[in-house]
């Protein structure tokens, strides 16, 4: 019988700690293209059933990237799941060769799903998304900080700095309009999704940014990627309440904006939003529970390429 090998790969600026299970055998490589065609030489000839990288602020990309191309089996994991997985194991030490031996071990006994690499578009359009956070947060900070100013030339300084970021900004989104209407995919997508009562441009974008599997997976699922699946907490004779944790916080943060304004004005939901707080549910787990809904729907309608008028009728 074939042993299955299982590789964990601790990634840093300079280079990458590779470790292979259940061999217990580690190396070092540069994290350069020299050091990543060396890499792809090895791992192919193990034939590995898993590797496992966590992200880690970027530097994980390019390998991620070349595997991936090269048809090996791999999957980006959270590092909050290897953290907990490693005090689970008595793994309480840090280094990189130990933090490599531990995706290994999480490799094989978790066995996170492969996933395919968002291709190139999807990149630029998360890229674009996550700068636009940056420069909507930037501007926050510097009209914070003129509300407590009161020197002259200050002032006039940070509001020379707000006029540019907000310039910016309109630019930003204006090549997101544009990098959109370039792709025919985001484009229907983009079109569909606002259909829905509720959800705007900025929901629109973030969801297909951040959520791409959405229409390819069951509606639980995508839920459960977003952060709003319940999960129980059961005990023995206690029955403790449902609650919802882990996801896409970016995405989720959006959607409780777009929920909050569907319980006003998409009849769907305002009904379901309505028919929960009448008997007796907290305002806030009633537009949690929309959230989970307006996931369900916009699922369902990227799935099926119907639009809101066309969907209303099946709405789950």
């Amino acid at each position: 019988m074939k042993t299955e090998v299982f590789v964990g790969i601790d990634v840093s600026k300079q280079h990458l700690d590779v470790a292979v299970r259940p061999q217990s055998r580690h190396f070092i490589i540069p994290n350069d293209d020299r050091g990543l065609k060396q890499l792809l030489k090895r791992l192919t000839a193990l034939k590995p059933q898993l590797i496992v990288l966590e992200a880690s602020g970027g530097y994980e990309l390019r390998a991620t990237a070349a595997l991936a191309e090269a048809q090996l089996p791999v999957a980006l994991v959270n590092p909050l799941a290897v953290r907990q997985f490693a005090g689970a194991t008595g793994k309480l030490a840090k280094t990189d060769k130990i933090d490599a031996q531990v995706l290994a071990h999480f490799a094989e006994a978790v066995r996170p799903e492969p996933r395919p690499l968002p291709d190139q578009e999807q990149q630029l359009l998360k890229a674009a998304l996550q700068r636009r956070v940056q420069m909507v947060k930037m501007i926050g900070q510097e009209k914070n900080r003129l509300e407590k100013t009161f020197i002259p030339a200050l002032r006039q300084d940070i509001q020379a700095h707000l006029a540019w970021l907000q310039q910016r900004l309109e630019q930003l989104d204006r090549d997101l309009n544009d990098q959109i209407r370039r792709s025919p995919l985001w484009r229907d997508r983009d079109r569909l999704l606002q259909t829905i009562p509720g959800i705007g441009p900025a929901v629109s974008r973030a969801v297909m940014a951040q959520l791409p599997e959405a229409g390819r997976l069951p509606g639980k699922k995508a839920a459960a990627l977003v952060g709003v699946a319940p999960y129980n907490r059961d005990s023995g004779r206690f029955r403790g309440r449902r609650m919802i944790r882990g996801g896409r916080s970016y995405l989720r943060r959006m959607l409780y904006m777009a929920a909050v304004v569907a319980s006003r004005w998409n009849p769907v939901i305002r009904a379901f939003y309505q028919r929960l707080v009448a008997a007796g549910k907290p305002k806030k787990l009633a537009l949690t529970a929309c959230m989970r809904k307006l996931v369900l729907i916009l699922n369902a309608m990227l799935k099926n390429n119907q639009p809101w008028n066309q969907f209303i009728n099946q709405v789950p």
